[in-house]
């Protein structure tokens, strides 16, 4: 069976609670989850889809019912909450870059974990490039480094081509998961993708 891909922005504070139930995942089935780095941004204009914080807007009932499935979600995973960035939304842009930066550095896991901490765990405005190097580097990556690259062509290009291949694959959002062609939105379709895999190890 191919392993589960995570496709994820740290803009969304849904992928942040999905990369920390994946480690436990992980560990109970076996699979190793491929992170593929998308722009959330650019997922949303092709697809014309709009963040929850504006679709639940307005809506009598669904908001309420989101966040009882988010607590679900927490006690099944064992996860924590996020602590909601104040500076939301983030232009994730140039974070998104950077991570393709990080795979070509060899740094990837460790920039990932960080970011998603100075996004959704000590919130900062992680769109502002003196915050966000300052915060990178305080989690011992070179940021100067990963951001310099993240300006080069072929990163920018591969970024786009994540994000057009993740369209295409028929994505409109943020967490998506991929198992071979069988697409998984939502960080509540990992109880799916967990069960898949467990039964494939019996």
């Amino acid at each position: 069976m191919p392993s589960p891909q995570f496709l994820f922005d740290f803009g969304s504070p849904n992928a942040f609670l999905a990369h920390g139930a994946i480690p436990a995942i992980e560990a109970r089935t076996g699979a190793k989850f491929e992170y593929v780095p998308v722009l959330l941004g650019g997922i949303f204009k092709a697809t014309n889809n709009k963040s929850p914080a504006k679709t639940l807007a307005g809506i009598k009932n669904k908001r309420e019912f989101h966040a009882i499935e988010t607590a679900r979600f927490l006690k099944r995973f064992n996860v924590a909450p996020y602590v909601w960035n104040p500076s939301f939304p983030v232009n994730t842009l140039n974070l998104m870059r950077a991570a393709i930066a990080a795979q070509l550095e060899g740094v990837f896991e460790k920039y990932v974990e960080a970011t998603f901490h100075h996004m959704w765990r000590e919130p900062k405005k992680m769109d502002d490039p003196e915050i966000a190097a300052a915060a990178l580097h305080a989690s011992g990556l070179d940021a100067a480094k990963l951001f310099a690259r993240a300006q080069e062509p072929e990163v920018k290009a591969k970024l786009v081509a994540n994000t057009q291949d993740a369209v295409e694959r028929g994505a409109f959002g943020s967490p998506t998961f991929f198992v071979g062609s069988e697409m998984y939105y939502g960080k509540e379709q990992l109880r799916d993708i967990e069960d898949l895999f467990a039964g494939a190890g019996k």
